[in-house]
């Protein structure tokens, strides 16, 4: 799976554009994964959505993520999902979608990081980085240092979330972030290709220069 540029729907702002859209724009402008978040839509509705989503990322060849609904996921065929601290538990979701799926964790500390991985989770999403009005119950922004003490802790991969954009990407892969995960800095974009590709080169070029 290419973290690199995660990106993540979010209908409250995207300017009236639906998931589908926003993922579309999204996956032109070269985003490795698509999350579908939608914690207020119907079931019937979102099990739509996801499908035709999951249909423009199986095309591209990038993984598609479901935001805390395990059993949309699994309705889909979803690549994955994503659970936060509050969501079901990782050992359920697992017996839900069986062995082969991925699932993601959220996680703010060092200790949730460590029970994440310890608990059999493929990747986790370590914020709020920075501060966020995206999300309007996430914490106290966690900043760099605590993101590289998470970094040290475990050996799975981690992708970084909350407020990240262009200006202040490179700090957040010097800290030795498998990718990034972006909502408003592209989903509010007035041009979302245009924000994803922009966002992408810069990752690369970064990647590059440290190799």
């Amino acid at each position: 799976m290419n973290y690199n540029l995660y990106i993540i729907t979010d209908q409250r702002i995207s300017h009236g554009k639906s998931h589908l859209e926003v993922a579309e724009a999204a996956l032109a402008g070269g985003a490795t994964v698509i999350q579908f978040r939608d914690k207020e839509m119907k079931d019937s509705e979102a099990v739509v959505a996801c499908r035709e989503i999951y249909k423009l990322t199986k095309k591209k060849g990038v993984s598609f993520i479901v935001n805390d609904r395990v059993e949309i996921a699994k309705a889909v065929d979803a690549d994955g999902v994503h659970l936060g601290q509050e969501d079901m538990s990782f050992g359920s979701a697992r017996k839900i979608l069986g062995k082969e799926k991925i699932i993601g964790i959220s996680a703010e500390t060092v200790e949730q990081a460590l029970k994440a991985v310890e608990g059999g989770a493929d990747y986790l999403g370590i914020g709020p980085i920075y501060p966020t009005t995206t999300k309007p119950d996430a914490g106290k922004a966690l900043g760099i240092a605590k993101l590289k003490e998470i970094r040290k802790s475990v050996n799975i991969p981690i992708v970084a979330i909350g407020g990240i954009n262009e200006n202040n990407l490179e700090e957040v892969l010097k800290a030795g972030v498998d990718g990034v995960a972006v909502i408003s800095a592209v989903v509010s974009a007035p041009d979302i290709i245009k924000a994803c590709r922009k966002l992408k080169n810069k990752i690369e070029y970064i990647k590059k220069r440290k190799t």
